[in-house]
């Protein structure tokens, strides 16, 4: 289950949208992942959309956190990010 949280401001339909497609990518690709959480927020730098992904792997917490110009971008990095962290978990977990 993807759980959405944005702090300080109301994310959008589109946005909450594009997050849920996204990371339910992770969700199709590693069956085994506990929830999803996560949190859309801003920051006073340039870059200031955060995003933060956190979720449980069998044994790990596993957590990753992009800043970018859009939520958007932010979103793709950290999932991008997500899947090589959960292949290396795996693979971590699987060399025992």
């Amino acid at each position: 289950m993807i759980n959405v949280k944005s702090l300080k401001f109301d994310a959008g339909k589109e946005l909450l949208d594009y997050v849920e497609k996204k990371v339910g990518k992770l969700e199709k690709f590693f069956g085994n992942l506990g929830d999803i959480d996560v949190t859309l927020s801003l920051s006073p730098d340039p870059e200031n959309k955060n995003v933060r992904l956190q979720t449980r792997f069998p044994g790990d917490d596993l957590v990753i956190e992009r800043n970018a110009k859009t939520f958007e971008e932010a979103v793709t990095e950290a999932v991008d990010a997500m899947k090589e962290k959960i292949v290396r978990a795996k693979e971590k977990r699987f060399e025992k």
